[in-house]
């Protein structure tokens, strides 16, 4: 069961809570300051698990939180997989819809049990359909919070990547951004053999920019990317994974490159070393599971059919710009390093190729150019380096 833990207007005297440094502290009230610019007599919602990393780095927010004049609310329950549903009390603390939500996560915050099975249908004004699976994402989107979340992160990785120039990495996002917003293609290259094109015609894309301040703004935090969700269906080439990568035990920094060949934008074949063929077991973990879920009676069968097909299916492409961040075999940290891109298996942003999974991997120095409608092309980054 989920515990949730209120207090208003002091900070917290709870023994069990270890001590913060003072790296841990300011990296905190950047991001309340900073990152999320909480103002006066906001609701907070904290949410985190029993781990101590996660656990310290909560305790630090929710202080910062009531320096701003604000009030929190921690909600701590068990650590949740990519596959785990969350607490219903969480989901119920969501539903109470506070100004901010911020999830700090020893993995993830959890499905939306009954969103999945009963998902959130809204109609925009040009009488467009959208689905959401989650409530969390349904209240983001629809701009009715602001957000950031930081899935398996450490407070090392906190307190070092969190602090940084957020003038110069927004400038950086916006020029990013606009490329990709015009583009109808993006071809990545590397000298390991990496060669794919991923089809983005009538998307845009998304700045993990660490510029939370308005409703239905969110991100990690560490920020720092540009990020895009391919056409469906349209990709095609061949991925080079040598980065890291994450898989269902976790994140791993690739000692064998992994290669994954795609047609019309899902992943048909997948060859390399050990890693790779952990890469294929997860994929079909996550590919039989929403049958399970099914047979359980927890989803139709249209939205297992659905998640079982996109388990293959790119789902985004990112280009890292922290220049705080490295290469640990953590992806909340990895996909921000500069000069790497990555690209995800499974679940778009978009939300029109659902899937139960989300798995990102890195891609060292790429070579990176775009094709515009008017079939002109501009090469934005060069073996790792912005142009």
């Amino acid at each position: 069961m989920a515990s949730v833990i209120v207090t208003k207007g002091q900070k917290n005297t709870f023994s069990d809570f270890a001590k913060i440094s003072v790296k841990l502290t300011k990296a905190a009230e950047v991001a309340v300051k900073e990152v999320l610019a909480i103002k006066k007599d906001e609701k907070v919602l904290i949410i985190t698990n029993p781990v101590r990393d996660v656990f310290n780095i909560s305790q630090a927010l929710y202080d910062a939180v009531i320096d701003a004049g604000a009030y929190p609310t921690l909600v701590v329950q068990p650590k949740k997989t990519q596959l785990d549903f969350a607490e219903p009390a969480t989901i119920k603390a969501i539903e109470s819809k506070p100004d901010v939500i911020i999830s700090i996560s020893a993995e993830k915050l959890g499905k939306d049990e009954s969103a999945l099975k009963t998902p959130i249908i809204v109609k925009d004004k040009e009488g467009k359909t959208k689905k959401y699976d989650h409530i969390f994402t349904y209240f983001l989107n629809e701009k009715q919070i602001r957000a950031f979340w930081s899935p398996s992160i450490s407070a090392k990785m906190f307190a070092e990547t969190v602090p940084i120039d957020y003038k110069e990495l927004r400038q950086n996002c916006e020029k990013l951004q606009k490329h990709l917003d015009d583009a109808s293609e993006v071809r990545i290259q590397t000298e390991k053999g990496c060669d794919i094109t991923i089809c983005i015609a009538g998307r845009k894309a998304k700045c993990d920019d660490g510029n939370f301040t308005e409703p239905g703004k969110g991100g990690n935090l560490p920020a720092g990317e540009v990020f895009i969700s391919p056409e469906v269906g349209k990709s095609h080439g061949t991925i080079v994974f040598d980065g890291s990568i994450s898989l269902s035990e976790g994140e791993v920094v690739l000692e064998n490159p992994i290669k994954c060949k795609v047609e019309n934008g899902y992943i048909t074949e997948i060859t390399g070393g050990p890693e790779a063929r952990k890469l294929k077991e997860t994929l079909e973990i996550a590919r039989e599971k929403p049958m399970l879920l099914l047979r359980e009676g927890k989803i139709s069968k249209e939205t297992a059919e659905e998640y079982a097909k996109n388990t293959y299916h790119l789902g985004e492409l990112g280009i890292g710009l922290n220049k705080s961040a490295k290469i640990v075999g953590n992806m909340l940290e990895d996909e921000k390093v500069y000069r790497t891109c990555h690209i995800a298996i499974g679940a778009n942003y978009d939300e029109d190729a659902n899937a139960l999974i989300h798995l990102d991997g890195l891609i060292k120095s790429p070579t990176i150019t775009v094709k515009y409608p008017d079939e002109s092309v501009k090469k934005i980054m060069e073996n790792g380096e912005l142009l």
